[in-house]
């Protein structure tokens, strides 16, 4: 069990750090916004995370 959870984890950091360096502070923000409105069941706050990434995506290509 600690050995899944320690992959989680690092699956998660290395989620993140991919957010981070490819769409900048923003894209972290709206991970962030994202994470926390599933974790809370807070569809405003998802939704408003969800949108930013998908205008971020659609900007970069």
């Amino acid at each position: 069990m600690p050995l899944i959870a320690l992959v989680i984890a690092a699956l998660a950091i290395g989620v993140e750090q991919f957010v981070q360096w490819r769409f900048g502070p923003l894209g972290l923000i709206a991970l962030v916004a994202l994470t926390l409105g599933v974790k809370a069941k807070n569809t405003m706050l998802g939704g408003i995370g969800a949108v930013l990434l998908v205008v971020l995506l659609s900007q970069s290509g």
